[in-house]
């Protein structure tokens, strides 16, 4: 029973997942983690209790499988999401990754194509990898913006069956126009799902692609608790599409596959939806501060309707990241050239992420 122990590539895995790497970033035990793009904000300690006792009742009955169609959980999203929204209009999943997963399961797959405007959502091309479809990514402008006209005609030329719209885009921040929304559908013939991950630190009276879904029967807005909701660990995404486009989803979700202990501490949550917003006014000025003390230090930060700043102007990022790393800080090195990302964490967070960015500027 001894000897070499095997490596991954001496496993017979599907032949168009050798060679790729997993999701993930660096994880390590530092005081400032501003590398995910998670709410730093902690849950308020009201809401938390309320949480602890709908989990607490639910466990009564833990012995029973869930419902199913976790409707009182649909019911909560679609009173939060407003726009006339109904429960049949709803899906939710283990975070906004699994809910992206059903769409593609249900339509792409081999033999299928999605498509991106890169770069975007890492979790996108890996997706549509391990669904076996495939990935075709198509092109930004200047500072990463998209116009109506060029991405039309890219959708049109590709002729894919899913287009991913992350807005706004992770890992820029960029927003997305609702008119370059409206032209990728008309452009389009396949599935176009606009992912609203981090819609909620938007400038206030932006429009959602929500408003869009009325006789658009293949757009879907998806959405997570990860982010202004501060609900990362619960990992809890959800998406509102036309009643139809649900039921497909059905016939490719696992049996049962949101927990009542999930159910239940998600519906909590939603019953205080507006005190677990609260933090984002914070969050948004910290990202302010972020991007205009970076441009203060002569780097160039983009504009970001996100919880995060993109910036470049940075000589060496790898050096750059394991310098702040060694003082306490940890950020992403996303890949692109001259380039870091930070997330905006709390007032306390954002001032030694600044701090310890100015040190490095100063030493040099």
């Amino acid at each position: 029973m001894g000897g070499v122990r095997p490596r991954l590539e001496d496993l017979p895995i599907r032949d168009d997942l050798r060679g790729m790497t997993p999701y993930g970033a660096p994880q390590a035990p530092l005081p400032v983690a501003l590398n995910v793009n998670e709410n730093t904000h902690p849950v308020p300690k009201d809401v938390a209790d309320d949480i602890l006792d709908a989990v607490a009742i639910a466990l009564r009955d833990v012995n029973r499988y869930p419902d199913r169609e976790f409707t009182l959980l649909r019911e909560g999203f679609a009173d939060y999401l407003g726009h006339g929204l109904s429960a049949d209009q709803i899906w939710a999943g283990n975070g906004s990754n699994e809910v992206l997963q059903h769409l593609l399961q249900a339509f792409a797959g081999p033999g299928r194509t999605v498509f991106g405007f890169a770069p975007t959502y890492s979790m996108y091309p890996l997706l549509t990898r391990s669904t076996g479809g495939t990935w075709v990514a198509g092109e930004r402008g200047v500072d990463f913006t998209l116009t109506a006209e060029s991405a039309a005609a890219q959708v049109a030329a590709a002729r894919p069956d899913v287009v991913m719209l992350c807005a706004p885009n992770n890992p820029t921040g960029t927003p997305l126009p609702i008119d370059v929304i409206e032209a990728v559908y008309a452009a389009s013939e396949g599935i176009v799902i606009v992912d609203e991950a981090y819609f909620e630190f938007a400038p206030a009276g932006e429009r959602s692609a929500l408003t869009l879904l009325p006789g658009r029967e293949r757009m879907v807005v998806s959405r997570t608790m990860s982010k202004a909701f501060a609900f990362a660990g619960a990992r809890v995404g959800y998406l509102a599409a036309d009643p139809a486009l649900i039921d497909a989803l059905r016939l490719v979700r696992l049996p049962y596959h949101l927990s009542a202990l999930t159910q239940a501490a998600a519906s909590a949550a939603l019953r205080h939806a507006p005190t677990m917003l609260a933090a984002v006014a914070d969050i948004v000025g910290q990202r302010d501060r972020i991007s205009a003390t970076l441009a203060a230090l002569g780097y160039r930060p983009y504009e970001s309707w996100s919880n995060f700043v993109l910036f470049s102007g940075v000589e060496d990022p790898a050096a750059t990241w394991q310098a702040l790393y060694e003082r306490g800080v940890l950020i992403r090195d996303i890949g692109l050239p001259r380039s870091l990302r930070v997330t905006a964490g709390t007032e306390e967070e954002t001032s030694a992420f600044l701090d310890a960015l100015a040190s490095l500027d100063s030493a040099s």
